[in-house]
């Protein structure tokens, strides 16, 4: 077994120098992406956390309160929604001189959310006992952060609510968030 771990970190190694120079300026350069950031919601309490993976794509995590409607009811409550974004305008934001920083564009994104029962304030839902609720789906949002770190984020979309004790459905997304970016963020950049 040792001698696989050694094997296999021999194998990464090359790997990990390539993915370093390409950060710096090869395929998966990342010009406007902010490779971690850090944002504190305000209007739904709770924190997000975006992590830049390529030129244009990112995961985000978000913990906070949600709220879900679907065919069977609604759910409200603390959420946990997970992204993965592709951010499509970045190049056409910096042609226009228009800013980049802060992931501020807009973005598709494949979408989960999960409400977790023990958590939620109030629901409609009939249900016997503890149920959890989870989306599957896709977005289309817009991301804006500005000079002194104020952040809102709105995102449209749609998808699959499965139940965990209680019937699934489809339903719409919506999601607003409002909030301050913690972490610094890159320098406008000119074209």
């Amino acid at each position: 077994m040792k001698y696989k771990i050694i094997l296999l970190t021999l194998c990464l190694i090359p790997l990990l120098s390539n993915a370093q120079w390409q950060e710096r300026g090869g395929t998966f350069d990342l010009v406007h992406l902010e490779r971690h950031q850090f944002q504190l919601n305000l209007l739904s309490p709770g924190f997000t956390y975006e992590l830049g993976l390529f030129r244009n794509q990112s995961v985000s995590s978000n913990l906070g309160f949600g709220f879900a409607t679907y065919e069977e009811g609604y759910v409200f409550g603390l959420a946990m929604n997970n992204r993965y974004r592709y951010y499509h305008n970045f190049n056409r934001r910096a042609r226009l001189d228009k800013n980049t920083s802060g992931n501020s564009g807009n973005y598709i994104a494949a979408a989960q959310a999960i409400f977790f029962s023990q958590l939620q304030i109030s629901t409609n839902v009939d249900a016997v006992g503890d149920f959890n609720l989870g989306f599957f789906g896709m977005v289309y949002g817009i991301q804006r952060t500005y000079e002194k770190g104020f952040n809102f984020n709105v995102e449209l979309g749609a998808g699959y609510y499965r139940g965990d004790g209680v019937p699934s459905g489809y339903g719409p997304l919506i999601n607003v968030t409002l909030g301050w970016v913690a972490t610094k963020r890159k320098k406008k950049v000119r074209f």
